[in-house]
């Protein structure tokens, strides 16, 4: 099957074109039928491509030596909309140039621009940040919002649990992903006004392929209880922050362990398989690839400080919606809440 075009921003992010082509190039060796339109300086796309032929035949590349700062201003950043290779990288969304768009930099010009250009799409109000996050199962969580809204009521929270569920049966293959409310207690008294009357209109809404059941609260959303788990923007992204410095916490503190004395060097060559697994299950790249949901398209945001492998991983993200018609599967499940609230 071959793939609409994944527009890549070639100059976001911590180190700009090398990892970012490097990684385009990974994820075309793992699946040769992505196609790609790379946006950014055409000399240094040029230079970076000369070690991956498999890549340039794939590759168009759209030249452009504007770009977007990491700590520029959105408001500033989107008036360059249409110079810069974040900005042009996400027009060729809109225009049918491309199917989807990556890009590593300032994450709230990204929105800015995406929502400006692509709108969000019939039935959402507002599009949300979704990403996934490891579980002691063999599925990843879905989080949403972890950024894009600072406040949501509760029909934007009812909104982002059907974006959340048709993105969880993409990557987990669940027919009725189990959705919850993040809230500081799972009685139905709990929570504020806004997050009570989203859960009664989830639990009364019928035909949603969602299996919904109240709330779940923070230390339980990595159990693997979860499916998605539905917040607004501010406390998703605190918990997203809190849950990854955990895990460097962990790391560093097992590090530190087994570097103290010659029997915990010892104590780690015998484990080291082990601590192994768990640096790699722990390791954000492995699960790169935060999705803008609820716009006309798909757009990707990797982290800034992604390795090669962490761009290869947003690449298959993109990808994997791009083939199972992720917007498709949105509007078909805000239609079925229309006729279950008629």
């Amino acid at each position: 099957m071959t793939l609409p075009r994944i527009a890549i921003d070639a100059m976001g992010g911590d180190e700009g074109v090398r990892v970012m082509i490097e990684g385009a190039a990974l994820a075309r060796r793992r699946h040769s039928s992505f196609q790609f339109l790379l946006v950014g300086d055409q000399a240094a796309i040029e230079a970076a491509l000369e070690s991956h032929p498999s890549l340039r035949s794939a590759s168009e590349i759209l030249h452009c030596d504007d770009v977007v700062g990491g700590d520029e201003l959105p408001s500033r950043a989107i008036r360059r909309a249409k110079t810069t290779s974040m900005g042009l990288a996400v027009n060729a969304v809109k225009e049918g140039k491309a199917g989807a768009a990556v890009s590593a930099g300032n994450t709230g010009a990204l929105m800015a621009m995406s929502k400006l250009a692509l709108r969000t799409m019939p039935g959402i109000d507002r599009p949300a940040l979704a990403a996934v996050m490891p579980t002691l199962e063999a599925d990843d969580v879905v989080m949403l919002d972890l950024g894009a809204n600072t406040e949501a009521n509760a029909r934007n929270l009812v909104q982002f649990a059907i974006m959340g569920a048709a993105y969880s049966r993409i990557i987990t293959g669940r027919d009725e992903p189990r959705v919850r409310l993040l809230n500081i207690g799972t009685e139905d008294i709990k929570g504020t006004e806004d997050l009570r009357d989203a859960a009664a209109q989830l639990q009364a809404a019928e035909g949603l392929a969602m299996s919904f059941d109240g709330f779940v609260e923070s230390d339980k959303i990595n159990r693997g209880q979860v499916d998605v788990v539905v917040t607004d923007g501010f406390s998703g992204n605190i918990a997203l922050k809190a849950i990854e410095g955990t895990a460097r916490f962990v790391t560093d503190l097992l590090r530190s362990a087994f570097t103290s004395s010659l029997r915990s060097k010892i104590g780690f060559l015998v484990s080291r398989p082990a601590t192994e697994l768990l640096k790699h299950h722990l390791d954000p790249n492995n699960h790169n690839g935060a999705v803008f949901l609820g716009l006309n398209g798909v757009v990707v945001k990797s982290h800034g400080s992604a390795t090669v492998g962490g761009v290869a991983n947003a690449v298959a993200v993109t990808a994997k919606l791009l083939e199972n018609n992720l917007t498709q599967r949105i509007t078909q499940d805000v239609a079925a809440l229309g006729k279950s609230d008629s």
